[in-house]
């Protein structure tokens, strides 16, 4: 049996994790899960993490916070700096210091978007904007820290039940809003990644521990997708006919700069032998479903 932390249990990412953790496997059914929300731990407050992760004393610490406001991350750096590469600094030498392993999450803005292939584990990283840098600072002290005892996940366009609080919700609900509210809707064409179901990502993190994997991975869900072809299924699937249009990255005018392909490529889940999550399109309508919708005939 093996005592887990899970800091962020109630986000997105971790409350899936927390969902499927005693459901996936014998093996798992004895482990202590121990969710730890915001109010339980300060992650950017190094001696009162240090303090709870020592009184627990754990085999394995997931770390799900995260800044992930890409556009106020360029006013707001310092903040994006404190949660995304410090705090896991911090974090790191607190799981070295106890033995314990610590699994991150990263993002697929660590790439430039400049490649006409999908991105490898091993692809050097290239970000273009405040955030990417900050996520890409994290994996840096991650793997300076405790070289031989994480496991470092890159993931992208992440949706769950939950949704982000921080962010107000996930993609998908916000274009259900904006279809309700028969507000024009936008969406960038020219922005292609993989969209990621987090019950999805969740379950092929739990075949990866108990694989004993150890490094960068990239899990994202099967096959790529532009924003405005992901939004177009959501409306598909649902028969909705909204007021909506493709537009471009330059004339949505976001703050900060997005990667244009950032497809990531899971490679090194082959190599171990672990199959890489179903397609998109069959995550994104058990999604819908589970969310209360009818999907069309």
């Amino acid at each position: 049996m093996s005592r887990i932390a899970l800091i962020g249990s109630n986000g997105q990412l971790g409350s899936d994790i927390a969902r499927v953790w005693p459901l996936h496997s014998p093996s798992r059914q004895g482990d202590e899960l121990i969710c730890l929300t915001h109010a339980d731990i300060e992650v950017t407050d190094a001696a009162q993490m240090r303090s709870v992760l020592s009184g627990i004393r754990p085999d394995l610490v997931i770390n799900t916070a995260a800044y992930l406001r890409v556009d106020e991350s360029e006013a707001e750096a310092m903040r994006a700096f404190l949660v995304n590469a410090l705090a896991v600094r911090h974090l790191a030498e607190c799981c070295r210091d106890l033995g314990t392993t610590l699994v991150h999450f990263s993002t697929d803005y660590v790439f430039d978007g400049e490649s006409r292939r999908p991105y490898k584990e091993a692809d050097p990283a290239r970000p273009i904007s405040a955030y990417g840098i900050s996520k890409l600072a994290g994996e840096l002290f991650l793997r300076y820290v405790l070289p031989d005892n994480h496991i470092l996940v890159r993931s992208s366009g992440f949706y769950g039940v939950a949704g982000t609080s921080g962010k107000g919700g996930n993609f998908v609900e916000s274009m259900l809003r904006f279809a309700r509210e028969g507000r024009p809707i936008r969406v960038v064409e020219d922005q292609v990644s993989s969209p990621t179901y987090t019950v999805d990502l969740a379950g092929t993190l739990l075949d990866l521990i108990e694989r004993g994997g150890r490094g960068t991975f990239h899990i994202t869900n099967a096959g790529h997708c532009s924003w405005f072809e992901f939004a177009s299924r959501i409306f598909s699937l649902l028969a909705l006919r909204p007021d909506f249009a493709p537009t471009t990255r330059a004339e949505y005018g976001a703050i900060a700069r997005r990667p244009a392909f950032s497809v990531l490529e899971n490679s090194r889940l082959k190599e171990i032998g672990l199959a890489q999550p179903r397609p998109w399109q069959e995550a994104l309508a058990d999604y819908l479903r589970l969310k209360g919708h009818r999907l069309a005939a």
